[in-house]
């Protein structure tokens, strides 16, 4: 889905920060300024949205999750549900520390989490006493809460997607340490050096946020499907192999039957 500048800027993602905010390194993402306001270049917007969607395609399509972090008012709900229908992990509720350099930590709670459920399935929930109960329901819900999101990530993700990295400086430096790629929607109040793939896009509004996690998860969609016809074909090849092998399978029997 190609990205139009006029869609852009009905959603006002070429709105930056007051100019006394900005951040010099993003200078050439700048257009102009306006009002004591930065506005940013939405043709570099668009052309960053195809680069950025691309390299995202290619990673879904290899199979690996994309984690999406947003964790301000704005952004919360738009994650919550773009990542949601293409069935990827999303933080956005506080950033849970070491989530990425202690995984196997945070792996651990997702398990405490299932193990849970199982406990309620199998009847040894209702042997707690009442006070157990309510601390069990209590620790669930709040590990629902943080981590319900990412319970089907079982191996470190492919890359990070993050809105404001100001907010979420705690994650890039998380993703940085282990060479995860970052991708970003940036303001001109941050630094682009700390991503691998910066949008540079209003990242305060939450049109302007839709507006690009609208492209960013259509672009991942279509390497799942990728992946997802790749998987058939090569299923459907080895179907065709096993076939004549199978047709085949009878022909001693007929000489058997010949030779008697």
């Amino acid at each position: 889905m190609a990205v139009e500048v006029k869609e852009l800027l009905e959603a006002g993602v070429h709105f930056g920060h007051l100019t006394r905010k900005w951040d010099p390194n993003m200078a050439p993402y700048v257009y102009m300024e306006r009002n004591g306001i930065h506005i940013i270049n939405l043709y570099k917007t668009a052309a960053k949205i195809d680069e950025a969607g691309a390299a995202l395609a290619k990673i879904a399509a290899s199979g690996r999750k994309i984690l999406f972090v947003a964790t301000k008012k704005q952004a919360k709900d738009i994650v919550a549900e773009k990542a949601g229908e293409i069935n990827m992990p999303y933080i956005t509720e506080r950033w849970p520390g070491g989530m990425l350099t202690n995984f196997v930590t945070i792996r651990k709670a997702v398990k405490k989490m299932a193990s849970i459920d199982r406990m309620k399935k199998d009847g040894t929930f209702n042997t707690l006493s009442k006070k157990e109960r309510l601390q069990v329901d209590r620790l669930r819900a709040k590990l629902e809460k943080n981590l319900g999101s990412i319970s089907d990530m079982t191996r470190l993700p492919g890359a990070l997607f993050v809105v404001d990295i100001k907010r979420e400086h705690i994650a890039i430096k998380e993703a940085q340490k282990l060479n995860i790629p970052i991708f970003a929607m940036v303001d001109t109040n941050s630094d682009p050096r700390q991503v691998d793939y910066v949008i540079p896009a209003n990242d305060d509004a939450s049109k302007s946020i839709d507006k690009i996690l609208t492209h960013v998860t259509s672009a991942i969609s279509q390497g799942l499907a990728e992946r997802k016809a790749e998987k058939e074909a090569s299923a459907a090849a080895k179907e065709k192999e096993q076939a004549p092998k199978a047709k085949a399978a009878p022909a001693p029997k007929a000489v058997a039957e010949e030779e008697e």
